[in-house]
């Protein structure tokens, strides 16, 4: 395949970035739970459930992302750079919109949203804390998303990795600062680490700002944001819509689950948000993968080679299963332990989340094979099927099935997580089922005037 501007090289030359800035991504929530479980785990508790709430509202924010996304590279693979301009354009000042908006919620509603939650009397002061500031950062963070997701589009998936370093590096010597009163300063506690969040997100949109207009030639014009033409916003919505359902459903899923969680203790609600960032990083191999399909089968869609799709889709699902395979093996015999020592000392804890880490071994390939094969139907403009068997198999499976043996029998958090790898591994043999139907074929959202031939794409 000939490499022309704005166009990806291969698998790899996208994964690799990817896997290294999603998994700084996760960092920040990773070193916000490691530094603060130093000080203590009643925090973490309350940290666990805002950030319940703050992950929720990106969810809102990454459906314009993930739209954009997939119309940039079909606009992109068809050869039509002004289009994807105008899409850049549209995303970014939508979302700013939607930003807006969802931090006014947050911070005037913050108590009413944490009691939602099941969130403990005595960790209400620590929740609305960290709540009502981290909410200051959803306006950069929405705008951000759009804007990385432009880039990725653009095959620039080593820019965003670099901003969100830097972003990492901030809020890392922030919460250093804050948190522990370094160097004089007062010792803000779960403030403190909200605070060089948001001032790490605030640096982060800058830097993409400068990035978008270096790195893709497109020069961001106020007056232009503000004005949404229906065919790119219909386009956009067309994939952003479902993806938010599909995506919402999850996190509210994970609410209700993490709301059963609440109800087994302090204790249990610290296990799980220790173990599910340690999940995070487990799964950022396969979601690596999952995103950089994603960009590559919407630019080879765009140009009308479906073959080459359907194979690639197939060839990088081999590769998630086995490397994610390969790292979840030795997590769950004897990994998992290790790690767990690293972020809490309570033993009752450690134990509870290594019991977790065997689960992992059937949770972690489901989970894959679900993102894999979800993110490329999503590239080709199917995107309504995932909603469909998200909603089934999450409310009709998951949400019952975890209340069942967790609550129910008292299996406690292997019940629940027992729920929620049955959840995965059914939305991912129906997410295959529906690939190898390729009816995808007929939703693709731009026709190429003509099919180019059908070269082979290198993985």
């Amino acid at each position: 395949m000939s490499h022309t501007p704005g166009q990806p090289r291969s698998l790899f030359q996208l994964t690799w970035p990817l896997f290294i800035d999603i998994a700084f991504h996760f960092l920040t929530g990773a070193l916000n739970t490691f530094m603060v479980g130093r000080v203590s785990y009643q925090s973490v508790a309350a940290l666990a459930v805002g950030n319940q709430i703050l992950d929720l509202c990106i969810t809102l924010f990454n459906f314009i992302g993930i739209g954009s996304s997939v119309v940039i590279a079909q606009y992109l693979g068809a050869g039509d750079r002004r289009m994807a301009r105008r899409v850049v354009h549209t995303a970014i000042g939508f979302n700013l919109v939607v930003g807006t908006l969802t931090m006014l919620v947050v911070l005037l509603g913050a108590d009413g949203l944490l009691q939602l939650m099941n969130m403990p009397d005595n960790l209400m002061r620590d929740g609305h804390i960290y709540l009502t500031v981290i909410g200051f950062c959803l306006v950069p963070e929405a705008a951000a998303l759009c804007m990385a997701a432009a880039l990725r589009a653009h095959g620039h998936t080593r820019d965003a990795m670099y901003v969100t370093l830097i972003a990492n590096i901030i809020t890392f010597i922030g919460n250093a600062l804050l948190l522990f009163g370094y160097f004089g300063l007062p010792k803000l506690g779960v403030a403190g680490v909200a605070w060089s969040t948001v001032f790490g997100r605030i640096i982060a949109l800058a830097l993409l700002v400068w990035l978008i207009q270096k790195r893709t030639g497109i020069r961001l014009v106020p007056a232009q944001l503000f004005r949404w033409p229906r065919e790119v916003l219909g386009k956009i919505m067309h994939i952003g819509l479902p993806a938010a359902g599909e995506n919402l459903s999850w996190m509210l899923q994970f609410m209700v689950i993490t709301s059963f969680v609440a109800l087994m203790g302090d204790k249990a609600l610290a296990t799980q948000s220790f173990f599910f960032q340690i999940c995070l990083f487990i799964l950022l191999f396969g979601l690596s993968i999952g995103l950089g399909t994603e960009i590559l089968i919407g630019h080879l869609v765009g140009a009308g080679k479906f073959e080459t799709a359907y194979r690639q889709l197939l060839h990088s699902l081999k590769l998630g299963l086995l490397v994610t395979t390969i790292v979840v093996v030795p997590m769950a015999f004897g990994g998992g332990h290790l790690v767990m020592s690293w972020f809490s000392s309570d033993p009752e804890i450690v134990a509870m989340a290594t019991q977790l880490f065997f689960i992992s071994l059937i949770l972690e390939p489901g989970r894959t094979f679900n993102i894999v094969v979800i993110n490329s139907l999503r590239a080709t403009g199917d995107a309504r099927f995932p909603l469909m068997m998200a909603l089934i198999s999450m409310w009709g499976l998951a949400i019952p099935l975890g209340w069942y043996l967790g609550l129910h029998l008292g299996w406690g958090l292997i019940g629940i997580w027992l729920a929620l790898a049955a959840d995965e591994w059914t939305r991912g043999l129906a997410m295959y089922w529906r690939w190898k139907s390729r009816r995808w074929e007929k939703k693709v959202l731009i026709q190429p005037a003509a099919v180019n031939a059908d070269i082979g794409l290198s993985g």
